[in-house]
């Protein structure tokens, strides 16, 4: 049974179109459990209604026709209770309906089962059978795993399917709507670009070519370089390799004639495909017969051809332009399977009007980043189908999560005079630069930010920040190819110190790992967050650690504004080792001659072990910091890259509230001072909690900060305080959000909540 379920989810996955996978559906299905129907009812919200779309046993002539309400006959039932139904004669059920056309009357067995993805009901899997029996728990089993498995490859084949129709100029849906995660606030209109991933097939986004000639050109040329490659690689190896495997490479050689792989790329390249996406469907189409295959010999060949699809597309994408050299249009939406720093880096930020990433959450790395540069975002849109969307017009909403493609003119008006809207509201925030964050009872709360780009110390300057909560310093490690030396980090961090000077600085200590990987430093590891990062990693290599010390220490020399903060602490050993280090550091500097100072040192408690120690490492350093997007994370035990989970994931949660409610007392039981530097303080609602828990600095991205300044000067302590004491007590994640809103507007902050957006 595993290997049947196995080769039918590959035989689904490998369909073109929604058609094309419900037929391989039923017809698989059919022919697995050995009886005799199938079909797939599948929902169609516009109708509210259930629609017959493929069937393997009923007649042919009823689909796309045979249709029931939401509730009506054992279809709605199953539907409606979202568990399968199992009957020895369907007819004698008092929901039965029969469906005229269908030719079901002579069928009695019945077994229905809801097909649900991501809790949304998609449709319902029947099979039927003549004889009156009751199928057996294996079969109610293999058909509710079937369900299961296909649920994703139906939501994705329905969304593919749409994208398709508007990429051939057909009618479609209007404003095709699909569902991710907020990732930075605001909307954001413009064409599509595809960021492909390096030697990733699956990435590779469908583009028509006007030049069919230079294509077949590029292509021809990666061929004759994989060629000598594999040659080069057989004759190195040939006097180690016995006679039978020496032929492997003869084997890779023929695959790559003109009449086999090569011949079937070129042919689609002629058809108008560019060289990259044609490769992409012939080696797609021949790992899929391969795969498909009994003999395990000949199963294992789809290796070696996605192996050689691999390295053609290495060099396909190593001869097109570099990424610096791509032009990208006016209000691009850069969409990639996986947003990384690395990217945002590359691109140029005056072409950028928004971002779009298949996978992560809002408070991945790339999330983060996005906020502090202030583009709009959306994360964990996993059902759409990015490669096909190349090109198309996407309207982007950071404030819901959601994503239009190709939109209607309607649509696309509301979400222009959001912006305009959105845009009238910054520029009223302008003024408030040169104004304290003071309430109306005159309580003053340092605003200060959070850092990594060269870009954010302008933007941050520009909005009032009044010193830096987090430069996070891996970033200029993850944008190299190696680790940078002494006096490349020195110079980098020296930027930061001078450009805010006098203002305090605070510098986090390497921090990778989890999200944070370095390409040419990898941490392979089952669950990495959970495993070697942060403080960790450093302690574990003094030399890493000591050099960006050293490098710190340098650069504040004469302004005197650095502090050096500790990420992912866990004990008090490893914060009395990284002092020993730092110590170490400021002697060996001043033995060479430099005048450094002993820098204020803190530590990030973003762990729940650190929560219960904060007494004990505030008689060790200088200053606490909170960081809450880690803290939330671990406290609530939800991954914040993955999107299947992204809705569990809230600032808001009781125990994360009372969490940061008693890091803050228990820091002032020792008379040190704690600020927080995660994504909470950058909401106007959350900065206000945060004042009222005594929280001394926020820190937040620049593009919130003047929202949360206008906030602050818009409320009284006091008032802060009431709201804490209401909101602290409830247990209700979304009551608690209703109250901050509606809050907000008693202030006459009703702007800083989230725009009225159509649904």
């Amino acid at each position: 049974m595993l290997e049947m379920l196995r080769k039918i989810v590959q035989e689904v996955n490998a369909a073109p179109d929604l058609d094309s996978v419900l037929d391989v559906i039923v017809r698989r299905v059919q022919r697995a459990m050995r009886t005799d129907v199938c079909s797939v009812y599948l929902l169609d919200n516009n109708q509210e209604r259930y629609i017959l779309m493929a069937t393997q046993g009923l007649n042919k002539k009823s689909v796309g026709n045979a249709s029931l309400s939401l509730d009506e006959g054992i279809v709605g039932v199953v539907g409606q209770r979202a568990e399968p139904i199992n009957l020895e004669d369907a007819a004698q059920h008092s929901a039965f309906t029969y469906i005229k056309g269908t030719g079901e009357e002579k069928f009695h067995a019945f077994l229905g089962v809801p097909i649900i993805h991501h809790r949304n009901l998609l449709g319902v899997l029947v099979v039927q059978q003549k004889a009156s029996r009751r199928f057996d728990e294996a079969e109610e089993a293999f058909l509710v795993t079937m369900s299961a498995q296909l649920a994703g490859a139906i939501a994705h084949a329905e969304a593919t399917g749409s994208i398709n129709q508007v990429g051939s100029g057909e009618k479609t849906e209007s404003d095709r709507k699909f569902e991710g995660v907020a990732g930075c606030i605001g909307v954001a209109i413009g064409p599509a670009v595809v960021m492909t991933p390096l030697a990733d097939l699956d990435g590779v986004p469908e583009r028509k070519t006007d030049d069919i000639k230079a294509e077949v050109t590029k292509f021809k040329q990666a061929l004759a370089a994989v060629r000598r490659d594999i040659k080069k690689v057989g004759r190195s190896l040939a006097k180690r390799l016995r006679s039978e495997e020496r032929e492997l490479f003869d084997v890779y050689i023929r695959m790559l004639d003109d009449n086999a792989i090569a011949g079937e790329v070129i042919a689609r390249i002629k058809e108008g495909n560019w060289a990259q996406g044609a490769l992409k469907s012939v080696i797609s189409e021949h790992v899929q017969q391969f795969s498909l295959m009994d003999d395990p010999y000949l199963r294992e060949r789809a290796t070696d051809i996605k192996d050689l699809g691999r390295r053609m597309l290495t060099c396909l994408q190593e001869s097109g332009p570099a990424l610096s050299e791509i032009e990208f249009p006016e209000d691009t939406i850069l969409v990639a399977d996986e947003l990384t720093p690395a990217m945002l880096g590359e691109v140029p930020t005056e072409k950028l009007a928004g971002l779009l990433s298949v996978n992560g959450s809002g408070n991945s790395h790339a999330a983060i980043l996005a906020r502090s540069m202030g583009i709009p975002t959306v994360m964990g849109a996993v059902d759409l189908p990015y490669t096909r969307i190349e090109g198309l017009t996407v309207i982007l909403d950071g404030y819901s999560g959601r994503v239009f493609v190709n939109p209607s003119e309607d649509l696309a008006q509301c979400y222009r005079d959001i912006l305009r809207e959105e845009n009238e509201v910054n520029a009223g925030l302008e003024g408030l630069k040169e104004l304290p964050a003071e309430t109306t009872d005159g309580y003053r709360m340092p605003l200060w930010v959070n850092t990594g780009l060269v870009t954010d110390v302008a933007r941050s300057l520009d909005r009032g920040a009044e010193g830096i909560g987090l430069y996070r310093t891996e970033i200029p490690f993850m944008i190299r190819d190696f680790f940078p030396s002494e006096y490349d980090q020195m110079e980098t961090y020296r930027r930061q110190l001078e450009a805010f000077a006098p203002r305090p600085v605070t510098m986090r200590t390497l921090d990778i790992g989890g999200d944070k990987p370095l390409p040419y430093f990898p941490i392979e590891e089952d669950n990495p967050f959970l495993g070697w990062r942060g403080i960790r990693v450093t302690l574990d290599h003094p030399e890493i650690f000591l050099v960006q010390i050293r490098a710190m220490l340098r650069a504040a020399e004469g302004l005197d504004n650095l502090r050096i903060m500790l990420p992912m602490v866990t004990s008090v050993q490893e914060v009395d080792e990284a002092k020993q280090l730092i110590a170490q550091a400021v002697d060996e500097l001043r033995e060479e001659g430099h005048v450094v100072n002993q820098p204020l040192i803190g530590v990030m408690v973003e762990v729940p072990a650190a929560v219960y120690q904060v007494r004990r490492f505030a008689r060790r350093v200088d200053f606490i910091s909170v960081g809450s997007n880690d803290l939330t994370q671990y406290l609530l035990a939800v991954d914040r890259n993955n999107p299947r989970v992204a809705d569990l994931y809230v600032s808001y949660h009781p125990a994360v509230l009372k969490a940061l409610q008693f890091i803050a007392r228990e820091a002032h039981k020792e008379n040190v001072s704690v600020s927080i530097c995660g994504e909470m303080a950058a909401d106007p609602g959350g900065a206000i909690l945060l004042m009222a828990m005594g929280y001394d600095v926020l820190s937040m991205n620049a593009t919130n900060l003047p929202k949360v300044k206008y906030a602050i000067r818009g409320v009284s302590f006091e008032r802060a305080k009431a709201l804490l004491q209401q909101i602290i007590v409830m247990d209700d994640v979304d009551k608690i959000h209703m109250v901050l809103r509606n809050a907000l507007k008693d202030l006459g902050l009703g702007q800083l909540t989230r725009p009225s957006i159509p649904d």
